[in-house]
This record gives C-alpha cells, sequence and structure tokens, in this order.
C-alpha cells in the first residue's frame, strides 16, 4: 500500500453518496460557485441506503385533512420520549418545502389520476402522507440527484474511494487529544481502492453522510455497504456520540433463507390493508396494541419476535390476499415481482416475513444546523442522531431527516464559510512499518463472527448477561483487530472490519448504560424489575 504524497484540497468534502450527501453537495455547488465540492463514495455512484428505500418520504401535503400537528404528535409517539421536540417540529414544518426541492430536482412521485399526489400510509402515521415512487422511491431519489450533480462543473464525483479516518489536531500536531477538547476536523484519509493508494483530502469543510451500520447483525436490509464508517471514524476523532442503543429492526423482511441482504417487505404494504398472521394463520397483533398492524415498529418487530419464540417457528405471514390486486401490482411491482420469483402469488399466497435489522436511531451528535462537536464537520442523515427519532424512527422520516439536516447545513455555512481558513499542515498519510496481510480468511472469520455475536446477543430483546458476552467476546475481537490493523497493508475489508467492531462495541456499551426500556431497546432484564 502506497501513500500519495500530494494533498489534495478542496473546499467542501462530501463522504458519502446517498440523499444526504448528494443533496448538501447540490447546494453547496449551486450556492458556492467558486468552490470545489469532491464527494467520495466506496463504491457505485448510488450504491447507499438511500437507493434502497422502498416506501417513500413523509410530509404534511394535503392540509384539508393532514396538519403539521398531527405528523410532530406521530413522531413522538414513535420516538417514545426521546425525542427533541423543537427538533421535530422544525424538520416537519421544514418538509414540505424540501419535498418541493426534490420534486423541481426531477423527483418523479406517484401520482393519482385526477393529477394529485399519491399519499400512502405506515405504521405509526395517523395519516396518508407518505410521498413515494411505486416501491422503489428511494431508487428514484438517487437517480435524480445523481443527474443533478453531474450537471455541476465545481462537483468531483470519486467513486471507489473509502474515507479511513478524520483528520483532526491528532494528526496535524501530534498530540493525544481528549474527548472534550475543542477538535477542529481537517479532511480525511481516503483509500483509492482501484489504485491501492491512499490519498491525503484537506477540506475546509468535511460533510459525514455515510449512512448506517446495518452489517453488524446477520439479519439486515442493509446493502454491504453499511458498515457504520461514519459513526466509527467520528468516534475516532473524539466526536460526541449518543443513542446508538437504539437499533431499529423491521418487522417485514421477507423470510428467504440464503438471500443477504434480506429483501424488505415495505411498511406501505401493511398501509395498504396487509394482514399479519402467525405461522398457522391465526391473526396476532391485536394481543400486542390497538393499531394492529400499523403500530409503529418497534411495537410490531418484538411482537413478531415474540410469536416465533412461542412457537419456535421460523417466520410469520403477511397476507395481502385480500386487497386489490391491480393496484397491489402498480403500487408495489418490485415486491410483487419478487415474490413470483419465489412462486408466492400475493393472490392466493401468504408472504413469509420475518424481522430484520433496518435502522440505527443514534449515531453523531448533531445540532439543529447539522454541526457536530467537532468544528468544521457536520453531518447528516443516519450516521447522525438529530433528536428526530428518539428512541424508534417513525416510518419515512429518515429521507426527510437527510434532505432537511442538509439543507441547515448549507444555510448555516452561507453566514460563516468565509470566515474558515484553509487547513495548514496537514500531513499526508503514514504507512511506515506495514507488511502484505495475504491472511484474507482472518477478516472474513471475524466479520461473520461480529454478526453472530450481535444478532444472538444485542438484538431485539437484549439482557444483562447477554450484554456482558457480547461485551467479552467484542474486546478479544478489537485486539487482534488492531494488532492486523497496525501492521498490513489496508484494504477496504480490514477497514470495514475496524468500523464494524467499533460500532458494534459502542450499541454494546450504549445497550449496559440504558436503564429503561425504551423504543428500540428492549431488555429482559427491566421488564422483571418492572413487574
Amino acid at each position: 500500500m502506497n501513500a500519495e504524497k500530494k494533498i489534495h484540497k478542496t473546499d467542501f468534502l462530501v463522504i458519502g453518496s446517498g440523499i444526504a450527501g448528494l443533496s448538501f453537495a447540490l447546494k453547496t455547488a449551486q450556492h458556492f460557485k467558486d468552490s470545489t465540492i469532491t464527494i467520495i463514495t466506496k463504491n457505485e455512484k448510488n450504491e447507499c441506503n438511500t437507493k434502497y428505500a422502498q416506501g417513500g418520504i413523509s410530509t404534511v401535503w394535503d392540509k384539508t385533512v393532514d396538519s403539521f400537528e398531527k405528523h410532530i404528535e406521530d413522531t413522538l409517539i414513535a420516538g417514545d420520549g426521546i425525542c427533541d421536540e423543537e427538533i421535530v417540529k422544525m424538520v416537519v414544518e421544514d418538509a414540505p418545502d424540501r419535498l418541493q426541492e426534490l420534486i423541481d430536482w426531477g423527483t418523479k412521485f406517484d401520482k393519482t389520476k385526477d393529477g394529485n399526489y399519491s399519499l400512502g400510509r405506515e405504521g405509526g402515521h395517523s395519516q396518508d402522507r407518505i410521498l413515494h415512487h411505486k416501491d422503489i422511491t428511494g431508487a428514484e431519489i438517487e437517480r435524480a440527484l445523481i443527474e443533478q450533480v453531474e450537471k455541476k462543473e465545481n462537483i468531483t464525483f470519486l467513486t471507489y474511494h473509502y474515507a479511513i479516518d478524520l483528520i483532526t489536531e491528532h494528526q496535524v500536531k501530534k498530540l493525544p487529544i481528549k474527548r472534550k477538547e475543542k477538535i477542529t476536523c481537517f479532511g480525511a484519509y481516503v483509500l483509492d481502492e482501484k489504485k491501492s493508494i491512499v490519498k491525503t483530502f484537506s477540506a475546509k469543510v468535511t460533510m459525514l453522510a455515510t449512512g448506517g451500520n446495518g452489517q453488524v447483525y446477520i439479519t439486515t436490509t442493509n446493502p454491504v455497504v453499511a458498515t457504520g464508517d461514519g459513526i466509527a471514524m467520528a468516534y475516532r476523532a473524539k466526536a460526541e456520540i449518543s443513542d446508538v442503543e437504539f437499533i431499529q429492526f423491521h418487522p417485514t423482511a421477507l423470510f428467504n433463507p440464503g438471500e443477504y441482504p434480506a429483501f424488505l417487505i415495505s411498511e406501505a404494504v401493511r398501509g395498504e390493508g396487509a394482514i399479519l398472521r402467525d405461522y398457522y394463520g391465526e391473526r396476532f397483533m391485536k394481543k400486542y396494541d390497538d393499531r394492529e398492524e400499523l403500530a409503529s415498529r418497534d411495537i410490531v418487530a418484538r411482537a413478531i419476535d415474540n410469536e416465533l419464540k412461542k412457537s419456535g417457528t421460523p417466520h410469520v405471514y403477511l397476507d395481502c390476499t385480500h386487497l386489490d390486486y391491480e393496484a397491489f401490482k402498480k403500487h408495489f411491482p418490485n415486491i410483487t415481482e419478487k415474490c413470483m420469483s419465489l412462486g408466492i402469488d400475493v393472490r392466493k399466497d401468504y408472504i413469509p416475513v420475518s424481522p430484520a435489522q433496518h435502522y440505527i436511531c443514534g449515531g453523531v451528535n448533531i445540532n439543529k444546523k447539522a454541526k457536530t462537536s467537532l468544528k468544521n464537520l457536520y453531518a447528516s442523515g443516519e450516521v447522525t442522531r438529530s433528536g428526530l427519532h428518539g428512541a424508534n424512527r417513525l416510518a419515512s422520516n429518515s429521507l426527510l431527516e437527510g434532505l432537511v439536516f442538509s439543507h441547515n447545513a448549507c444555510e448555516n455555512l452561507k453566514k460563516r464559510f468565509h470566515k474558515i481558513k484553509e487547513p495548514q499542515n496537514v500531513p499526508v498519510w503514514n504507512d511506515s512499518g506495514v507488511v502484505k496481510n495475504m491472511e484474507k480468511i482472518l477478516i472474513t472469520h471475524d466479520r461473520n463472527e461480529v454478526k453472530t455475536i450481535m444478532s444472538n446477543y444485542v438484538g431485539i430483546v437484549r439482557s444483562n448477561e447477554r450484554l456482558l458476552r457480547a461485551e467479552r467476546r467484542l474486546r478479544v475481537l478489537y485486539e487482534d483487530n488492531k494488532r492486523l490493523y497496525d501492521h498490513s497493508e489496508l484494504s477496504t475489508d480490514l477497514c470495514e472490519l475496524r468500523n464494524l467492531i467499533t460500532t458494534a462495541y459502542l450499541i454494546t456499551q450504549f445497550s449496559k448504560n440504558r436503564k429503561e426500556n425504551r423504543g428500540g431497546f428492549y431488555s429482559a432484564d427491566l421488564i422483571k424489575k418492572e413487574l
């Protein structure tokens, strides 16, 4: 592994190419026309969590039947008392303007026959307010944003460039820094995967938009790129992290052993009236919540998990047989096609489903301007803890969060960018003393072990004993990985493993410190105390 000796200077460094990163890059390019914006992504341009979002994006669009107050209330209820009410109000009230921008940028949301936007409903929502594009909303948003970004001459888009670490005083001044000290971000060290060289990017502003960390679990709806890179990098740079114990498990991933990642059966399907049935065909949600199938995700996921444990069966069923097939096929063409490819005809067959890890509600702390605790480091999207989601994200609020906070970051920078000085004395990456590592089986083995530990001990239902076991096993993995990382030639696989272990350990530690069950965090020991 060679380290490039030159410094790549850019005004804005955007790490991640989902809705948060792309919308930020587009807005900064439009306003700061003489600036340079560099987007780096570790895979193809559109390979990110946004691309796989099925259901849609929530907003109060029809004010004759809906209101900001209702959307705010639904979000607060789903967040189970952990949301920041001021942030929720800000995001909800800003949503229509941000959606209109997406439309102006070319995003095509589905419309009804009379030309109005077709609004769906998902679990936890009291009104129809989900704008969608069939069942591939995220892919449509990605398409429109990438198309706009590619028109901007001051944006450079680098694929297969993997961010290793943020650059702070720790590298610049060669001094150890503490978490409470005032720390500045000066850019990032980036692995050019195609050329196998580490590049040094110095930036006046860095935007962290790397998405989530679903790959710490065996069963997840997240793409393979979701390895917690942003949270881990920020943590190593001493940024403030919180609420990562709140892991959202989507209730209805298609049960199809061997398929990875798990194929998501959108919450919008239940919003259209689909019914959950146990392995023997009986309805069960009434036992758990008066909202039945439209309860929030944490409640439905725990209900299914409980039914599976009671029956010892591998899955429950989602019954769509009573729904209008033509309307279903039009709204959910990919789900229909996927089911048909497995011999499941939704007109007469139930869809086998089980919960899968879907979203992390905590992450890097940001304020309403998307500023982190590190100077000149902004963050947006799933990598953050903004205060919007609380203990459990309301369905279809995730894409909205990325849009709003990326917008806020740009608005804040309009006022302060001219005051930010170009980073000085940024050192290039030091790769001395490393040797080529040939045993990739060690990385594969450890990656699988992280998934097993987290799925067995830090899943939907946790306990003190399970968390202690996870902590002990992850500590051993951390020490093994540190030795490998310190002495081996870097690769994406090795760096991802490092980040997976870090985020898994953080989730475990935050879970140990949580003393009450809320939303996506549920401990069997705490239930015993309450009883």
